[in-house]
């Protein structure tokens, strides 16, 4: 009986651990969307693994490194108008393990003469306590 309550209370500390992480990385996602409708794309580039071995797979296909996918963001997205209001739809956040994590959901910009949107995979890692994207594949 005592393995048995101690692996049930283990068991309720990993679904308690894994509930904070997920809500820790759908936190990430709405400062993300918050920053880029201030229109500050380096805002919203801190939810990105400051790294040369960040991966972004857009419609030019892969490009590697943070410094990178800020510019490639700043090129196409060179003023407020360009950016417009971003809104997510989270339609799955994934545990792997304990460190990383999948994040399927769509985006779509409310712009003046326009409405752009689509569908993101992302790669999740904790890295320093703090989840990062470190693989982000966006059509």
């Amino acid at each position: 009986m005592k393995k048995f309550l101690t692996a049930a209370f283990l068991s309720l500390l990993v679904c308690i651990g894994y509930a904070q992480d997920k809500q820790a990385i759908a936190q990430v996602l709405e400062t993300q969307r918050q920053a880029w409708n201030r229109g500050s794309i380096e805002e919203f580039m801190q939810s990105y693994w400051k790294s040369d071995s960040l991966l972004f797979v857009g419609k030019g296909g892969p490009k590697y490194g943070w410094q990178t996918t800020l510019d490639n963001y700043k090129k196409s997205y060179p003023n407020q108008a360009a950016m417009g209001q971003l809104t997510f739809n989270i339609l799955k956040i994934e545990l792997l393990d304990a460190r990383n994590a999948f994040v399927l959901g769509g985006w779509k910009l409310k712009r003046e003469k326009d409405e752009p949107g689509g569908y993101f995979t992302l790669w999740f890692r904790k890295i320093k306590g703090d989840w990062k994207i470190v693989c982000d594949h966006t059509s």
